[in-house]
């Protein structure tokens, strides 16, 4: 019985446990979603904190790079300033050069341009030699190593240090700048080695030469500013055949060839339809209309400069317009002149300025005996002197007025002997002409006015008459020693001034000409 109230017991028991574990199973059950949700998100919170502190990492890297980058271009344009500070010696213009690289932020550009642009640039720089310029002068000697070693890099050889890259780039933007203003203005200015150099010439214009360093395509623009006219193509034919002539050997023809070569790259060159072109060392005045000569005549010059002359005689270089002419002229004798010459020959003659048709002026009054001025002792300061119209006038029947400084012009002369001399540089500087009436009639043309002044010239009681150019037409008194005539033939003149030589010493010691 006992038995049985005990196992009964047990049973219970068993019983409740059984109930007491389906309960918390159950109780297990029902929790069970609700942890899960904790910890899904608990992950997706411990997730974001990893992305936002990825994000932040990189953030920082990239700022760190960019700073990294910041500071290398800053060094490196630093660099590059300081090399184009220490290299200013490379070009005239080293102004314009920083101006260039600031604009590509002191960085490389001409040398990293793709396809062979910097082999392409020393191949063009090569043809100088063509206008008679040495190739050193855009620095090929130096830029041609460099540009080896760089093409040696495409092969695999190591590459160009980055100092050498930098210079490679100033020495092929020099070379280009210099290029650039040879070809469109030349390389010296005319009047810093002339001092009677009055020719209106364009300086060099900082936008037109700059143009290399912008234009699209490089070599298309090197073309484009190659020298074309006529007589610039002729010398350069004539450079390249290297002939000789009959008064220079090969070797002195070429030097005074490429002289030449310089000055007609200088802007300086008429661009009237009808002007008046006198060349000095030629002796010879020519009107050109629309491109040809349709008059030719001689002219004598002014003397070249002596060891007592340091060339006061010489007839400037110079352009005007001439507007008007004077027909019987009177002369009115320079101070100079009057003090060198004339004054000696009075005072070796009293007669001579009285048979010269010469008057002298004191205080504005004409001196009615001036025979009896003892001019060896006399201030010559004092007086002027004037010759009358006539016969034995200097300036003969007519002389062609225009504008100058130095008190030229030209003119007709008594002394017609002197047009068959070979040499006819024998004046004060006017330049006389061999054909007055033809001269007038080529500026005036046929009519009443021409006439008009034919008749003034054949009166055998002349004066001084102004007549105006209806048109004033422009002259231009200019020195060149080398040309191609209309047969195609080299002409040589003599250097009569020897501004040839000044001009080849320039050249020589800024190593611009080829020997």
């Amino acid at each position: 019985m006992l038995k049985r109230i005990v196992l009964d017991i047990e049973g219970r028991v068993r019983l409740f446990l059984l109930f007491l574990g389906i309960g918390f199973l159950s109780a297990c059950a029902i929790k069970r979603p609700n942890g899960s949700t904790m910890v899904e998100k608990y992950g997706q919170d411990q997730q974001g904190i990893v992305n936002s502190e990825l994000q932040k990492s990189r953030l920082q890297q990239e700022n760190r790079l960019q700073q990294e980058s910041l500071k290398l271009r800053n060094d490196s344009a630093r660099v590059f300033k300081q090399l184009l500070e220490a290299n200013r010696q490379l070009t005239d213009h080293p102004q314009w050069l920083d101006s260039i690289y600031h604009h590509h932020l002191y960085k490389p550009f001409l040398i990293t341009q793709p396809g062979k642009a910097p082999l392409e640039i020393v191949e063009y720089l090569r043809k100088s030699v063509l206008h008679g310029l040495d190739t050193n002068y855009f620095y090929l000697n130096a830029i041609g190593p460099l540009v080896r070693e760089m093409k040696q890099q495409e092969l695999g050889s190591p590459a160009l240090k980055y100092r050498e890259q930098l210079k490679l780039e100033m020495l092929m933007a020099s070379a280009l700048l210099k290029y650039s203003e040879a070809m469109q203005y030349g390389m010296i200015r005319p009047d810093s080695l002339d001092k009677n150099y009055f020719i209106t010439t364009q300086a060099p214009d900082r936008s037109k030469i700059m143009t290399v360093f912008d234009t699209p395509d490089l070599l298309a623009f090197l073309d484009s500013i190659q020298p074309s006219s006529a007589a610039y193509l002729a010398l350069q034919k004539a450079l390249k055949t290297g002939k000789g002539t009959i008064n220079r050997n090969k070797e002195d023809a070429a030097m005074t060839i490429k002289l030449n070569m310089e000055r007609l790259r200088w802007k300086n060159q008429p661009d009237a339809q009808k002007y008046v072109w006198v060349n000095i060392p030629d002796f010879t005045l020519n009107v050109i209309e629309k491109g040809r000569s349709t008059l030719e005549m001689k002219v004598c010059v002014g003397e070249g400069r002596t060891d007592t002359d340091t060339g006061t005689k010489e007839t400037p270089q110079l352009n005007s317009m001439i507007y008007s002419v004077q027909v019987n002229p009177i002369w009115n004798i320079p101070a100079s002149i009057a003090r060198k010459e004339i004054s000696k020959y009075a005072n070796n003659d009293p007669y001579y300025l009285s048979n010269n048709d010469i008057d002298v002026y004191k205080a504005g009054k004409r001196i009615s005996s001036p025979e009896r001025i003892d001019w060896a002792n006399a201030d010559i300061s004092q007086f002027t002197f004037k010759q009358r119209p006539g016969e034995q006038n200097s300036l003969g029947k007519i002389k062609f007025i225009f504008n100058n400084n130095s008190s030229v012009y030209l003119h007709d002369t008594p002394a017609r002997s002197a047009f068959k001399k070979k040499g006819r540089a024998i004046s004060h500087g006017c330049v006389r002409v061999e054909k007055p009436m033809e001269l007038a009639l080529a500026l005036f043309g046929p009519g009443k006015t021409f006439d008009q002044i034919k008749r003034a010239m054949e009166r055998s009681y002349p004066r001084a008459k102004y007549i105006g150019l209806p048109a004033k037409v422009p002259v231009y008194l200019t020195y060149i020693t080398a040309w191609v005539d209309d047969q195609h033939i080299l002409q040589i003149r003599n250097d009569i001034y020897g501004l040839d030589d000044l001009l080849y010493k320039e050249m020589k010691a800024r190593e611009i000409i080829a020997e």
